[in-house]
């Protein structure tokens, strides 16, 4: 499996675990396999669901900043790849 760097975590809400990730290469769609790297984290997830300005969307691109649902905790700064 190849993976590819699509964007970083920018911020993440502890209180009901969605991460904000800034796309900065590429494209995401739901149904994606993604992995989530950082000091602290090394996880693989599939994305569910997506939201760009609290609208539920199917893919985003680069230079969209999207809400995330994640199984895991995560930090600002982790890196994350799409799997491929």
């Amino acid at each position: 499996m190849e993976e590819k760097l699509i964007g970083n975590i920018t911020h993440y809400f502890t209180n009901i675990g969605v991460a904000v990730l800034e796309i900065s290469v590429g494209q995401l769609n739901v149904g994606d396999k993604i992995h989530i790297k950082g000091t602290t984290n090394d996880f693989e997830q599939t994305v569910d669901s997506m939201q760009v300005e609290h609208e539920n969307v199917k893919k985003a691109k680069k230079g969209d900043a999207i809400g995330l649902k994640v199984e895991q905790q995560v930090k600002e700064g982790d890196e994350v790849y799409k799997v491929e």
